[in-house]
């Protein structure tokens, strides 16, 4: 069972990422306020949950939340400065889009670069532990599926329309195939034999 907060004296926000491991498009960041008494039996980490159920969810999250932003570092930035730091970046613009200044942080994961002078907790699978980061997993994920079929078209031999970006077989195929277009990650190895597992 998920918990509403890891701590009750501060005001908190989740913060979560999608798309860390894409060939292509940006990283999505969300932060996420929920009122101390928020309680959802569907609300769990975005990555065992249905499109639809996502989808709902995300309707549920925006209209129950104290406040929520979402922000992204595209694919030429993520080259520059590496796809942890890129994490990082977005989850501090989402941070900085809240409408209400939370006071503590907590974070999907086992590293976070400092934001402002904020005290921050990372927790390791904190989407399936706490609302807020099962939150903004959810809406840092459908925005960016949003954005990815939006561009699918664009390069529609590339599945992202289905993929997302991701390194399926059929995705690194066309990527050796044809080459990169201007949303690749660049420095992302296409033909990296640990991407068979997608």
């Amino acid at each position: 069972m998920l918990l509403s907060r890891y701590q009750y004296e501060l005001l908190e926000a989740g913060c979560d990422e999608a798309g860390r491991g894409c060939l292509a498009g940006p990283v999505f960041a969300a932060a996420v306020i929920l009122p101390d008494d928020f309680d959802h039996p569907l609300l769990n980490d975005s990555k065992q949950l249905s499109e639809d159920v996502r989808y709902e969810l995300r309707i549920e999250i925006e209209q129950t939340a104290l406040a929520y932003a979402v922000a992204s570092v595209d694919n030429i930035e993520i080259d520059e400065i590496n796809i942890l730091n890129a994490s990082f970046l977005a989850m501090h613009r989402a941070l900085d889009k809240l409408h209400i200044s939370p006071q503590f942080l907590i974070i999907d994961g086992n590293r976070f670069n400092k934001y402002q002078k904020l005290p921050h907790q990372c927790i390791v699978e904190g989407d399936a532990k706490y609302f807020s980061i099962a939150a903004a997993s959810i809406l840092a994920k459908t925005y960016r599926d949003d954005y990815m079929k939006q561009i699918a078209s664009e390069h529609p031999e590339y599945d992202w329309h289905t993929n997302k970006g991701y390194p399926t077989i059929k995705h690194r195929k066309m990527v050796m195939e044809m080459g990169f277009t201007p949303y690749h990650r660049r420095t992302f190895r296409v033909s990296d034999p640990q991407l068979s597992i997608f």
